[in-house]
């Protein structure tokens, strides 16, 4: 339809591939003392969105349920609360058999890739697999036509297809992975710490690896990872988590130039610096952190936290806007936390 002078032409947005609306995911223990049963919130009210073809990087210590984030978003445990939304489709009130379809359009990278690969069974096996399950409509010829694609994808010659995976390395292994991954030819991607377990020479191949390949799919990724260099270089926005809630959410230039929350300019603190002529000063966190069973009141960061005051026990402070695109979950708006390297 053509235009005529003077309309204004609304632009159309896109609708996010995965919305998640207050989550919360919690486990019961064993009964205790007393009787009691006590709740694990590994996951707390979290929220956010990923548009089409964005990577959304998720960073934080270990314990502070990026995983279980990254599990609960694919369905793989039934939220306690809330909601997602993939594609515009709410699956937390789907049923197995319902969420069968969008299975293959949904994917998860695993961070080991040594138990991750049954080792009885053949890359062949392997990275079919998906396929027998999602596409039993396929014969033997044209999934062995998709296993070399997928192997192709990744950089594995389909001559090792009828190899196992004691044969490779562990960077070979996680390309195995990532081919039974793709062979579905998903939408979405869940990079569950892909390269924690890999030598730093065999980290940047795979890493790179994923960047070919989400540019010539136009995948949408949620990375997670504990190294801030790999989420600075791969990912169009960051999310930080501290004990189940996200604390700091920005695009990744504008969080690692202003941190606005203490968490993630102590995270920042600890990735070194390649040139020895400059120094940044170093934080050190009091303790470990609390216990998701048994969180501290208010700010759950406030107990190792060098700027806390006594309001910060009050109440749980609010994921707000601080700048924009910027939201951050902190009540010190008075602080400049900018880490940059000092001569």
């Amino acid at each position: 339809m053509q235009a005529t002078p003077g309309t204004v032409i609304a632009e159309v947005k896109e609708e996010p591939v995965l919305r998640v609306e207050n989550l919360r995911q919690w486990y019961r223990l064993g009964t205790g003392f007393f009787g009691r049963r006590d709740l694990v919130r590994a996951v707390e009210d979290v929220s956010f969105d990923i548009e089409p073809g964005e990577v959304l990087g998720l960073v934080g210590e270990s314990g502070s349920g990026k995983s279980t984030l990254g599990r609960a978003v694919l369905r793989m445990t039934d939220p306690t609360e809330g909601r997602i939304l993939f594609e515009g489709r709410d699956t937390t009130r789907l049923s197995r058999r319902e969420l069968r379809p969008l299975r293959p359009r949904m994917q998860l990278i695993f961070q080991d890739p040594f138990s991750s690969l049954n080792p009885r069974m053949t890359v062949r096996q392997i990275v079919s697999a998906p396929l027998v399950i999602q596409r039993p409509d396929l014969d033997g010829g044209a999934r062995n036509t998709r296993v070399g694609e997928a192997l192709d994808l990744v950089g594995l010659s389909s001559q090792y297809a009828d190899r196992y995976p004691h044969e490779f390395s562990g960077g070979q292994r996680q390309r195995i992975g990532i081919a039974r991954a793709f062979i579905t030819e998903p939408t979405f991607l869940v990079a569950d710490e892909p390269v924690s377990a890999l030598d730093v020479s065999i980290q940047a191949q795979i890493v790179n690896l994923l960047i070919n390949i989400r540019k010539k799919l136009n995948l949408t990724v949620l990375f997670i990872s504990h190294d801030l260099a790999v989420v600075g270089h791969l990912c169009d926005r960051v999310a930080v988590m501290y004990l189940g809630r996200i604390v700091e959410i920005a695009e990744t230039r504008a969080l690692f130039r202003r941190p606005r929350h203490p968490y993630t300019q102590a995270l920042f603190s600890a990735v070194p610096v390649p040139d020895p002529t400059l120094r940044r000063e170093r934080i050190i966190l009091k303790g470990d952190m609390p216990s998701p069973i048994n969180p501290p009141s208010g700010c759950a960061f406030r107990t190792r936290c060098r700027y806390a005051l006594p309001a910060c026990a009050e109440a749980v402070p609010v994921l707000r806007k601080v700048d924009e695109g910027h939201l951050a979950r902190c009540i010190r708006d008075d602080l400049d936390l900018i880490q940059e390297p000092q001569l």
